[in-house]
């Protein structure tokens, strides 16, 4: 294949559905700064509405545990061919990484070998567990941007400098509508006190975490007769599935409204919300939604998880980033209904509580950098094309 002089190829990888959604941003920022670069790579429908030519479906390898890895590796190790084999076809001027360690750091050295360079968006969790990998990225990554602001702190300890662009869920977190206009649209009266039910989009996720919280549903509505419960239904999660876990019955007792569009104006309108910790706690904090964050895994790897993490006072994104207790959170046994209940209660009907809480959220989302991330790793991600075309020149 013959190489256009005036297209500068960019390989882009990403292994999960944030990954994909950041990386399509992330292209959309570069090719306004450059509109000669074309991206090819592996990911989903986000990269692939950016323009991304996909060598591989992100979608086939988006699998968690040792079984399922061993189940899909015939796929991983098909996306790695893909992706090796252009990169020694039709050699990219630059490889942009996404997170996703396992899979990229192969990658990364194979890139080394050709002499790509590489630049990686989105640490891995190397903070948390795993710190031996930092030897790894030192070796192979030539420039490195992260979103959380304690990240830049951590590999200066251990003599890497990375850049911190800011939290992309800044530029993606908005409603819409108005709390007032959401409630209008959905007919709930304005005196109504919102609680929303988020137990993560994977069905793990769900089978654990919803009956947890449908059951603390059923001990607030006791207390709370006039709450309504609002449950966004992920396009990834069926009906059937929440029924199966619990809806279906619960929907005959307490008022729980299933909501299919709108998720942030919805999330934006509770006065309180119970969480699986990840993403959606970070994007409730965003919204100023005063949050319960829950987990539960199972014991085999709640332990192991406890042999390799001896570092972190905390699980949710939210109290890592405050590195203080913003939020309650409640992880394995300490997950139950009655102790989820309660603290969702308090913090509707006790108002310095939630005012304290108010106050932490705003602290949080000043730390995570403002508005703008893409563009500013877009710039960074240039900087390293132009730094590494002089020095061929």
């Amino acid at each position: 294949m013959q190489k256009n002089e005036q297209d500068r190829q960019v390989m882009i990888v990403a292994g999960e559905a944030s990954g994909d959604l950041h990386g399509a941003r992330l292209v959309q920022a570069m090719l306004k700064l450059d509109p000669c670069l074309r991206f090819c790579g592996m990911g989903g429908r986000e990269l692939r509405g950016a323009g991304v030519e996909l060598l591989a479906d992100a979608a086939k390898l988006a699998v968690v545990g040792a079984v399922e890895v061993f189940s899909h590796l015939g796929d991983i190790l098909r996306a790695r061919r893909a992706l090796i084999e252009r990169m020694q076809a039709r050699r990219p001027e630059l490889l942009i990484l996404i997170d996703y360690p396992d899979f990229n750091f192969l990658l990364a050295r194979k890139a080394k070998k050709l002499g790509i360079p590489i630049f990686y968006y989105i640490s891995p969790q190397v903070w948390a567990w795993r710190s031996g990998r930092v030897r790894t990225i030192k070796r192979l990554v030539d420039r490195m941007a992260v979103i959380l602001p304690f990240e830049p702190a951590f590999y200066a300890r251990h003599g890497l400098q990375v850049d911190f662009v800011g939290h992309p869920l800044l530029d993606s977190v908005k409603s819409e509508l108005s709390p007032d206009a959401f409630r209008s649209l959905h007919a709930i009266e304005p005196n109504r006190p919102l609680i929303g039910l988020l137990p993560g989009s994977r069905r793990k996720e769900i089978a654990t975490l919803l009956p947890i919280f449908l059951d603390a549903a059923g001990l607030i509505a006791r207390e709370l007769p006039q709450g309504i419960f609002l449950l966004p239904q992920a396009p990834t999660i069926s009906r059937a599935l929440l029924d199966q876990h619990g809806l279906a019955a619960w929907q005959k007792r307490i008022d729980i409204r299933v909501i299919e569009k709108d998720r942030y104006a919805m999330m934006a309108a509770c006065d309180a919300a119970m969480a699986a910790s990840g993403t959606a706690v970070l994007e409730l904090g965003i919204l100023d939604v005063p949050t319960v964050a829950a987990y539960r895994m199972s014991p085999h790897t709640y332990w192991l998880g406890r042999l390799l993490i001896r570092n972190l006072r905390f699980f949710s994104l939210i109290n890592l980033i405050a590195e203080r207790e913003v939020i309650p959170e409640f992880l394995q046994d300490a997950a139950n209904p009655e102790q989820i209940a309660r603290t969702t209660l308090a913090i509707i009907q006790d108002g310095k509580m939630t005012q304290k809480m108010l106050t932490g959220l705003a602290e949080v989302r000043c730390r995570l950098g403002g508005p703008g991330a893409s563009q500013r790793t877009a710039a960074a991600a240039l900087n390293l094309l132009k730094e590494r075309g002089e020095s061929r020149g």
